[in-house]
């Protein structure tokens, strides 16, 4: 558990469904955040068979950490089913807290209306998972794969900015936490968006972004198939997709949302393997009212 007056957060997409191995990488990700102690975690990848009860890959990490330690909701939705035939399968995020979790809803995001690969990964249902956890308003969202999707992407992020509006109120004593797989590198509009940067269809919204904060000159790829054997299947560089961002802390009472510090997560094996295609991320958050 981080300090007093702290939101320890920690964010991987760990990939259980559609990557390989995936019963020695979740004793992989259980060393993690054994190591990591965080408050509450944010992971995408995540699945469950609706007629499997204990099928949740994100409940296994919850059952088999030290007992009650952590409160667990998931929401997803079918993969296209050109990819995974059977519907029952449902594909999303999940929120791990040390807090019980008041309310949790999952909220689907825009689909690509005119998709221009017929390849699934091009229509699979994006999803923002909220969780309203010991007064914070946590979201943990997975956006369109393909690089291309740019234009996608966009819709998404608003569609992101709106959502969190609607649920979580201005003067809240800790700005929202909002991390995810973006598949955008922190060039793109949808994360220059999100970071206040750029302007989309005359609207503006502002997350701080917890890496280029305080690490601005290092590059942070999350997703590098030169160091990770795992990330090579998609055939694309090493970039920056994974974030962690919080909300605008402007003019917060006692400096509420300011970035402490952040680093690498789950990036170098404990257990022999490592947790996943994509490195995650830590951030540690100031957050005055932190409850015990």
């Amino acid at each position: 558990m981080s300090e007093p007056g702290v939101l320890r957060v920690a964010q991987l997409n760990m990939g259980s469904l559609l990557e390989p191995r995936w019963d020695k990488r979740r004793l992989e990700i259980l060393a993690w955040l054994e190591r990591l102690d965080p408050d509450v975690v944010c992971l995408q990848e995540v699945w469950e068979n609706t007629t499997e009860p204990g099928s949740n890959t994100a409940a296994w990490l919850a059952e088999n950490a030290p007992q009650d330690r952590w409160h667990w909701c998931f929401g997803g939705f079918p993969l296209p089913e050109k990819a995974w035939p059977d519907q029952n399968v449902h594909f999303g995020s999940a929120i791990l807290s040390r807090w019980p979790i008041e309310r949790h809803e999952v909220i689907a995001l825009p689909l690509d209306p005119a998709p221009r690969d017929p390849h699934p990964s091009w229509t699979m249902q994006a999803e923002l998972l909220h969780a309203h956890t010991a007064g914070a308003d946590l979201f943990s969202t997975h956006l369109a794969p393909p690089p291309s999707q740019a234009y996608h992407r966009v819709q998404q992020v608003l569609a992101i900015d709106d959502a969190i509006r609607a649920r979580h109120p201005a003067d809240a004593a800790l700005p929202a936490i909002l991390c995810g797989d973006f598949n955008a590198k922190p060039q793109s509009d949808e994360i220059r968006f999100l970071n206040a940067n750029a302007v989309l269809e005359g609207r503006s919204t502002y997350f701080v972004d917890a890496w280029e904060t305080l690490r601005p000159t290092e590059p942070g790829h999350t997703y590098d198939p030169l160091t990770n054997p795992q990330a090579r299947t998609l055939n694309v560089a090493p970039q920056r997709i994974d974030y962690i961002l919080v909300g605008d802390p402007f003019l917060r009472p006692q400096g509420a949302g300011r970035i402490l510090n952040v680093d690498f997560a789950f990036h170098e094996p404990l257990t022999g393997i490592l947790a996943s295609d994509h490195y995650g991320l830590v951030a540690d958050v100031r957050w005055p009212q932190k409850g015990e």
